[in-house]
């Protein structure tokens, strides 16, 4: 009797040892921490290209704080999660939409990785990428609530928007010089 409940014991210690740091270790989406002064997201498991959308947002943060080395990062994280994206399980609709801007998406993070040295250089590269993402966002889902901001005086006064995990407007074209220029324009879930 005495191993039995010795037993039950040791299992029931393992078993809530185990749930609790299960619980203390996961992230959902939209967790946050800071890292380098840039706000870092959680990745949203919920859609296959959810390592694109995740590093986008580490992107966009690092941008907005003027960190053209962890803006270069970002934009190879990206890169990342592209080739682990799954092809033979796509929708065909889905499919469509992400073979339409794949190669795009690549090019500017490319672009956006080489010019670590280029904070502008990598932004307007980022104004480009901002536009694919939200395509693949609307087409696939993100898992988790975005927002797309809009700066009237970016792109040369022409205007450009961004995805961004929080409503707070963290502007990623002009960063310190003007954090907050802008407005959410539409909210996506």
């Amino acid at each position: 009797m005495k191993r039995i409940i010795f037993g039950s014991a040791i299992i029931l210690t393992a078993f809530t040892a185990c749930n609790n740091s299960a619980s203390n270790n996961s992230a959902t989406a939209g967790d946050t921490a800071v890292v380098n002064g840039a706000e870092q997201v959680a990745p949203a498991a919920a859609s296959p290209v959810s390592g694109i959308i995740t590093g986008y947002l580490h992107l966009k943060n690092a941008l907005a704080a003027d960190d053209a080395k962890g803006a270069a990062t970002a934009s190879n994280d990206i890169l990342s999660a592209m080739k682990g994206i799954d092809m033979a399980g796509m929708e065909e609709q889905k499919h469509k939409v992400y073979m339409a801007v794949a190669d795009d998406i690549k090019e500017n993070a490319e672009h956006i990785n080489a010019n670590v040295d280029k904070i502008d250089h990598q932004r307007e590269h980022f104004e480009m990428l901002s536009k694919d993402v939200y395509d693949l966002i609307k087409a696939f889902g993100s898992g988790q609530t975005l927002y797309k901001d809009f700066c009237p005086m970016a792109a040369e006064g022409k205007g450009a928007f961004w995805i961004s995990e929080m409503k707070d407007i963290k502007n990623p074209y002009f960063g310190s010089q003007m954090q907050e220029c802008g407005e959410v324009q539409e909210e996506i879930k």
